[in-house]
């Protein structure tokens, strides 16, 4: 266990816990308190570890999400799978009372922009809670306000998804869902943000006493 924590860079009371969850198989028996790990082991701890530590999922999500790895499903169910165990990318807002018409605008959404999004996606309420907040703060967005970000996002995807081209293993899918979705957000929102100052300097710069007056 000492290699797979040094090889994994996990500690062994991770692994062990990981273990006594079922979120590990046990290593071949080599004696009556050693084990050997393959490399499966290995890339499962990383899985597990990165479910954990970077999706902020539990041990009751992350069970579920490996189950799914663990079944001979397509590329299409074990995005759903790993993608719906993610925590929403959407803080924490009140839930509507269904009379603010904010889960209308993410239907109308949806619709307009003809995408496939199955009615118990947690991503639905998510925007909803997000047009709630926008609105709380005097910022009414809709869907017709939606449709050209949904654009960029559909563009955006595009590139995610080409990236999953010629992979066949389901663990290696989970990765790259977890690096996609969850190190690439914060990147993305950085870029839109270098993007909007650049645009502000180009439409700006000069007046008002601005930089580069």
């Amino acid at each position: 266990m000492s290699e797979l924590s040094r090889r994994s860079g996990v500690p062994v009371p991770t692994i062990k816990f990981y273990l006594r969850e079922g979120l590990l198989r046990p290593g071949r028996a080599t004696a009556s308190n050693q084990a050997e790990y393959e490399e499966e082991h290995l890339r499962r701890l990383r899985l597990v570890r990165a479910l954990i530590t970077l999706g902020g999922l539990s041990v009751a999500a992350t069970r579920e999400v490996l189950e799914a790895v663990g079944e001979p499903l397509g590329r299409y169910e074990t995005l759903g799978v790993t993608h719906y165990a993610l925590r929403s990318p959407v803080a924490a807002v009140p839930e509507g009372d269904g009379t603010d018409g904010s889960a209308a605008e993410v239907e109308r959404l949806v619709e307009r922009m003809g995408w496939t999004v199955t009615e118990q996606s947690p991503l639905r309420g998510a925007l909803a809670a997000g047009l709630r907040a926008l609105r709380g703060v005097g910022a009414d967005y809709g869907a017709e306000e939606l449709v050209p970000y949904a654009e960029l996002a559909a563009a955006t995807a595009r590139l995610d998804l080409d990236q999953l081209a010629g992979i066949e293993d389901r663990i290696d899918i989970a990765e790259r869902a977890l690096v996609l979705t969850v190190l690439m957000e914060p990147v993305l929102a950085t870029l839109r943000r270098m993007a909007q100052e650049n645009e502000a300097a180009l439409r700006y710069a000069g007046q008002d006493g601005g930089a580069g007056g």
